[in-house]
Parts: C-alpha cells; sequence; structure tokens
C-alpha cells in the first residue's frame, strides 16, 4: 500500500542539506516498507507524491543525512507519551500568540498509515508507528524536514473488534540509544535509535496467557532505570511486568489475581471480586512513576482499579478499586499525581477519585470520590494551581473541557469549545457549520472528547475533529485566545499533540504535520 509523499514547507533557503528550497517544495525520500520483508529496517529511496499535490517531488537518493546535536535548535524532546515529565506539561517558552489569522505556518506533511499513538521526539530524530496493510511500520524522521531516516516493518493482523482503525495505540518510548515499541497485537519491539536495527523483540500475545482486550494493546510502556514497565495484560499474575531494556529478559510480573481475588469493590451487585481466570487484566492507562514519600512507586490503572508497584521488585505497595459497573469499559487516562495525592478518572460512569498516600506508602485514603464531576474517556487530565483540567465524557457530543477544584472535586467551570447557544450554529456539512450571528462558515466549533498539552500559562487543545485551540489557563473561567483548523485533520483525532523545539506534530488516522510555534524571524 503505498504512502502519501512528504511535502516539505520552507519560509527561506536556509535549511540545511536541501538543493532547492522554493515554498512548496516537495521532498520524496521513503519507499514503502509494506513492500519489504518483514522485520526489516530500510532507508528507502523514493515515496509516492501526496494525493492531490499535483506536483513532481524531489527524489532524495539515498538515505537522509541525521541530524546533527549543532542542528538542533534549542528546546527540549519529547521523548515519549505525554512529554518529558509524563504529565503532558512542556518548559518550551517564546512561542507565538496570538496566532496569524491564517493560521500556524506549516513545515512539513506527510502522509502515513493507521494509528491513534502519537509520534515522540529525540535528539532531532521523530518516530511514528503506524499501520500499513498488513504490516506495523516504525518509521524515524528528521524532526525539522520529515525526511526518512530508515523504516522497520513487521506483520499484524489485527482487527479491532468495534471497528476502530486496526493501527498502534502506544507511543514510541525513545532513550539516547534505543527506541521500544509496543504494537496494537502485543508486539514488544527494542530498535537502535540510530539505526532502526532490532537489538530484541517479543510477542507478548504468543508467550503469555491473554485474554482479548476491547481494543487491542493500548498503554505506551514507561522507561524506569535499566528497566522498560510494561501493562501486558496476562493472566493470572501478569497484568504488568517489567522486563531488562537491555535484553527484553523478563524481571518480574505483578497484578492480577493476587491483587484483586477477594477484594473490597464499590459495586452493590458485587462487594467482594471473585477472580474467574477468564477476565481481562489489560489496561489502557500507560503506567507512571512518581516518588512520593521518598518512596518510589510506579502507578498503573488497570481494569479493576489502581496500583502500586515496587519498581525493583514488583512487590504490591496498594491498590484501589476502580471500575466501572458497566462491562464494556475501560480505563484509559494516566493517573495524575500532585505531592502525595494521586487523581484518577474514567468514563462510564466511573467518574474520579482523589486519594492521599500514607507516610509509609504502604495504603491510601480517599479524599473524595464523585461518578459525575470528571469522567475521563482516554485524554488525562493536568494540575495546575489547585485545579485539575480534563476533557469530560463517553461520547463527542457530550464531551466538555471541565475545570476541578482539586481540594473538593467540585466543577469550577465547563465548556463545549463553542461557549454560545446551539440556536446561533446550523450544521451545512461534514465538518461545516454556519454561524447565523457572523454568517461565515466555520469547522465543526466544539472540542469533544479532545487532547491538550501544557505550555506555561497556556494549554495548547487538539479538538477530535482537529481543530486547535490556545487557551490561557484560568481557574476562574473559559477563555481562548486562537484557533485554527490545520489542513488533513477531521474526526477522529484523537493523538495528543507533541511539542519539541518550538516545533508542533499533530496526528491524525492518515496524516502527520508539523507546525513552527516560534515567531519567524525576519532576515
Amino acid at each position: 500500500m503505498a504512502r502519501h509523499g512528504l511535502r516539505l514547507l520552507l519560509p527561506s533557503c536556509v535549511l540545511i542539506g536541501l538543493a532547492s528550497c522554493a515554498r512548496g517544495t516537495e521532498i520524496s525520500n521513503g519507499a514503502d516498507p509494506a513492500d519489504e520483508p518483514a522485520g526489516t529496517a530500510t532507508a528507502a529511496l523514493e515515496a509516492p507524491e501526496a494525493p492531490g499535490s499535483g506536483t513532481t517531488g524531489v527524489t532524495v537518493l539515498g538515505p537522509a543525512a541525521a541530524p546533527s546535536p549543532e542542528s538542533l535548535r534549542d528546546g527540549e524532546d519529547w521523548p515519549w507519551f505525554l512529554g518529558p515529565r509524563h504529565d503532558g506539561s512542556s518548559a518550551e517558552s517564546g512561542l507565538v500568540e496570538p496566532w496569524p489569522e491564517s493560521g500556524l505556518p506549516l513545515v512539513w506533511e506527510q502522509g502515513v498509515g493507521t494509528g491513534y499513538s502519537a509520534p515522540s521526539v529525540r535528539g532531532g530524530r521523530l518516530v511514528v508507528h503506524h499501520r500499513q496493510g498488513r504490516q506495523e511500520i516504525v518509521d524515524c524522521r528528521r524532526a525539522d524536514n520529515g525526511e526518512l531516516l530508515w523504516s522497520h516493518a513487521y506483520g499484524s493482523s489485527f482487527k479491532d473488534p468495534y471497528g476502530y482503525n486496526n493501527g498502534p495505540r502506544c507511543s514510541p518510548v525513545l532513550s539516547e540509544t534505543h527506541c521500544y515499541t509496543f504494537g496494537a497485537q502485543g508486539k514488544l519491539l527494542c530498535l537502535q535509535l540510530e539505526t532502526g536495527d532490532v537489538v530484541w523483540q517479543r510477542d507478548l500475545l504468543t508467550e503469555m496467557t491473554i485474554p482479548d482486550g476491547f481494543f487491542g494493546v493500548g498503554a505506551t510502556p514507561i522507561l524506569e532505570g535499566d528497566r522498560l514497565i510494561v501493562a501486558a495484560g496476562g493472566q493470572p499474575n501478569a497484568g504488568v511486568i517489567a522486563v531488562d531494556a537491555a535484553t527484553g529478559k523478563t524481571l518480574w510480573e505483578s497484578v492480577g489475581q493476587a491483587t484483586w481475588d477477594g477484594a473490597k469493590t464499590d459495586s452493590r451487585l458485587r462487594p467482594i471480586y471473585e477472580w474467574t481466570g477468564d477476565e481481562m487484566v489489560v489496561s489502557y492507562s500507560s503506567p507512571i512513576a512518581a516518588t512520593i514519600h521518598g518512596k518510589r512507586h510506579i502507578l498503573v490503572l488497570m481494569r479493576h482499579g489502581l496500583v502500586s508497584l515496587d519498581p525493583q521488585t514488583g512487590a504490591e505497595n496498594f491498590h484501589y478499586w476502580f471500575r466501572a459497573d458497566v462491562h464494556e469499559s475501560v480505563n484509559a487516562a494516566r493517573p495524575v499525581v500532585v505531592d502525595d495525592t494521586i487523581m484518577i478518572s474514567a468514563a462510564y460512569q466511573a467518574g474520579a477519585a482523589r486519594l492521599q498516600v500514607a507516610p509509609d506508602g504502604k495504603s491510601v485514603t480517599e479524599l473524595w470520590r464523585d461518578r459525575r464531576n470528571l469522567l475521563t474517556h482516554w485524554s488525562t487530565s493536568i494540575y495546575r494551581d489547585g485545579r485539575y483540567y480534563g476533557f469530560s465524557g463517553r461520547h463527542d457530543h457530550e464531551a466538555t473541557l471541565r475545570c476541578l477544584d482539586a481540594e473538593t472535586g467540585d466543577v469550577v467551570w465547563e465548556t463545549d469549545g463553542w461557549g454560545r447557544p446551539f440556536t446561533d450554529l446550523r450544521q451545512t456539512g461534514r465538518d461545516e457549520f454556519l454561524d447565523l450571528v457572523s454568517e461565515q462558515k466555520i469547522p465543526t466549533p466544539f472540542y469533544g472528547r479532545g487532547s491538550k498539552i501544557m505550555i506555561g500559562d497556556r494549554f495548547l487543545a487538539l479538538s477530535e475533529y482537529g481543530l486547535l485551540a490556545l487557551i490561557p489557563i484560568n481557574p476562574e473561567k473559559w477563555e481562548e485566545i486562537s484557533r485554527f483548523k490545520p489542513p488533513h485533520l477531521k474526526y477522529p483525532t484523537w493523538a495528543a499533540p507533541v511539542l519539541s523545539r518550538g516545533y508542533l506534530y499533530l496526528r491524525s488516522e492518515d496524516w502527520l504535520l508539523c507546525y513552527d510555534l516560534r515567531p519567524i524571524v525576519s532576515e
């Protein structure tokens, strides 16, 4: 299956290594790895043209030059899911605002295969995990211009049982030297970040007893020291495993029957849980590591609830039942850790809870529990100055962005992203509305179940319809500075935004876009 070709848009003639630099020049340098044998790394020569571009691409004859440390802009990497601090926050500054009325300047765009995972960026390299045809593909590109450095492909027969796309759900994890990916069908892979060569690989679905999940594998692993923490979902007590990051060897297994059999629940129908051996142990919430009261914890929101594990041994510190009563439900948002408190949230009428960890790290106290204040489907909430900010709602038409008082759990404000009466709108197309007040046609103005990252005192939010918004963080009310709709982004746009060295990366089901958030400096 052919991929859309890379289109590189340059504001000037200063980009290193390009012979032609007129705005709109298309650089095509990546052959489709789906045409290569499974399990190979390739530095391909030519990619097909982007559909509708109407131009002939410039072919780069040979592998693209890797970025040098000297060529990197100032800023920070975004090497894994939700950024360097695992919480969706960025330390970047000096970014442009308000945005130009015409939108942010596009640096490059690249058609990609299906998937819901965000890309990851480290040392000027961007890695995106996607699927084309019967293969999952790991692509490594230059972060500044999108040129393909290497590509690794392997077979996948995963089919989403609910009709969603069949691509990877987990973001790549990048160390200084290695790239780790976790495919939708349980393929755990370690590649050399520089070359794409395979270091080790494991097929957890065949190695372990893993009941089928609702949406395949969906929890991004994390690096903790010399080990990779993986929410594997194995029976009977391998819901979470730690593997040696260098070799892939299993170091410990934990979570399952020993955790939940006989556990007290909050369900009137089943106050005490009895383990059957057939249930899912899966998590769609990525683990997070945190130091609380001087003790290191691995926190994982599993299907049945929150678990804290010792990262060295896998021994349980505590668990807390947190699960919707309905069977067809998942816990997907990552726990939010602030000092010695943990906030967890889920849709399906599960709501949210704030817990306080005891000084010895062996138990938690429930500070508040509310089934209606915040129902996070998958997008992790962000804490700022005594408030939690998160998207709430199981379905797109009912979802809102909410601000919660962290101490009480009360909703301070909420917005659907429109902020005006529905009578001011009339839908005129699939992603088109008429603003009856201004008489202007606009894209879908709602956030839905959006995603966001925090940059200083701003949120950069991406709606599930592909609308980008810049929101000042205000604990008392919703405001918005700028918004625009990037081309190619449409429903469902579910991957969270990525920001590294001033470049903003947005991924939909079939496109990867790079925008420059730094002010353009006139020559």
